[in-house]
């Protein structure tokens, strides 16, 4: 790109529109603690080596990672890895969030599996996944970390109840997962009532139908500027702009298109997991520098920023 035009006045000057018919959205007057518009979120971290690598290059490229989470489940860690992950984490200032299974697609359900009932997959099935995730819950917390993944409305509520009971830390937050679908802004109050302490979107919620949302709740928003396939495999770096515009307070997530999905992951697969993890921060750096381009005046925080659930070595 040369001189000082913007792409939008050249279209002008063509007799173009400089967007193609965006509404006019309010932005968002909400912020983070700290006065920041967005936090950046890399999803995916499914064990200490995929940590080490995200942490290394979010170094060596700049990018301000304030939250990872994991997708494979506290279950499939062993302490030692937990333990192993929450000294990194916590040694960066960096939110650690790990996920609370079992759910339906683990285990037999055969509606989970069918076409009609893919949405049920992410449910817990039955008393005895709801008490295993429960199970889940607790020893995360007992091991130090103070952000949990939740895919289960039942499982949200009874980690609300727990909390509010003193059964479980007061600063543990409830991460509400992609796969619990919050897409409209009822949903979004009825999750909040229930103890959640920031929701994961839709990854193909326009603009207009996040600002809906925006506009009902308080709490941090998580939305996905590139979603892996098996969540739709959008790509919407062109978006950050007005993202951090109208969706404040909002974590941006880099998950990865391309990439094979790997849940339940596994040191079997720590070369895959690793070499993907990298790529997740390296795609951040480019939202970032596209940000920077746009000329946005968005604050991002920093990693150790206030109201991070930041886990306890």
């Amino acid at each position: 790109m040369t001189g000082p035009s913007t792409s939008a006045a050249l279209l002008t000057g063509l007799g173009l529109p400089a967007s193609p018919a965006l509404p006019a959205l309010p932005p968002s007057p909400r912020r983070f603690p700290d006065g920041a518009h967005y936090r950046v979120e890399i999803p995916s971290v499914e064990g200490p080596r995929c940590l080490e690598a995200v942490l290394t290059e979010a170094e060596r490229l700049d990018v301000p990672v304030t939250r990872v989470s994991q997708g494979t489940g506290v279950g499939l860690l062993t302490d030692a890895e937990i333990g192993e992950m929450v000294k990194l984490a916590a040694g960066r200032d960096v939110e650690l969030s790990l996920f609370a299974r079992p759910c339906a697609a683990w285990g037999t359900s055969a509606a989970a599996r069918s076409p009609a009932g893919a949405v049920l997959s992410a449910s817990a099935w039955g008393q005895d996944q709801l008490t295993a995730a429960v199970d889940e819950i607790r020893r995360a917390a007992d091991l130090g970390v103070r952000s949990v993944l939740v895919s289960d409305l039942g499982v949200l509520s009874v980690l609300g109840r727990l909390r509010s009971a003193g059964e479980l830390p007061a600063d543990l937050q409830a991460k509400v997962s992609v796969m619990l679908p919050v897409a409209n802004p009822a949903t979004a109050g009825v999750l909040v009532g229930l103890g959640a302490d920031t929701l994961n979107l839709p990854t193909d919620l326009s603009l207009a139908q996040i600002a809906e949302i925006r506009s009902v709740v308080d709490v941090p928003l998580d939305i996905y500027v590139e979603a892996p396939d098996n969540l739709g495999g959008f790509v919407r770096h062109h978006e950050l702009p007005r993202l951090v515009e109208i969706a404040p307070p909002v974590y941006v997530k880099f998950g990865l298109r391309n990439a094979p999905d790997v849940y339940p992951s596994g040191t079997h697969l720590d070369e895959l997991t690793v070499g993907l993890s990298r790529e997740r921060v390296r795609r951040a750096r480019l939202g970032l520098d596209l940000l920077e381009r746009s000329g946005a005046t968005a604050v991002c925080s920093p990693p150790g920023a206030r109201g991070l659930a930041l886990p306890l070595p």
